[in-house]
């Protein structure tokens, strides 16, 4: 069985759609247009090279143009610092001290929590509220 460039071309182009379809990797679709793209090219009757190069140039330009505009985004809000995933977000905590390295401790909800602030805050005892949830920590905002 012989294949023409082109139905090799649209087959890689399906593999790289199906496996996206699999891992979740946007990524992939950008590639299977550079794939799709030299199936195009093959159907104008270009060379191998040419084909290729096609394709190579439209892969790299499209995850190039997705990875500028999900950068150029600003980042989605941790799920730690939802109310919905955690009920601990916006409640409020008094500190009366802090440690020589940046930490509290606090009592809240019947137990000793270590309390941790945003970097680049100066740390002031007195009501804060709970941002999120860092591993066992809160991490709190002066109110």
């Amino acid at each position: 069985m012989n294949l023409d460039a082109s139905t090799l071309w649209w087959l890689m182009a399906g593999v790289a759609v199906a496996t996206e379809l699999l891992t979740g990797t946007f990524y992939l679709l950008m590639l299977a247009i550079g794939l799709a793209a030299g199936a195009l090219a093959a159907h104008a009757g270009l060379g191998t090279t040419a084909q290729i190069l096609v394709s190579a140039v439209v892969g790299a330009s499209t995850v190039l143009g997705a990875y500028l505009s999900r950068r150029s985004r600003p980042g989605e809000p941790s799920a730690r610092a939802e109310r919905s995933v955690n009920l601990d977000v916006g409640e409020t905590i008094y500190i009366d001290a802090w440690q020589a390295d940046g930490t509290a401790i606090v009592k809240y909800r019947g137990a000793s929590w270590t309390a941790i602030h945003r970097p680049g805050i100066t740390p002031a005892t007195g009501p804060h509220r709970v941002a999120e949830l860092v591993g066992n920590r809160l991490l709190v905002d002066p109110l």
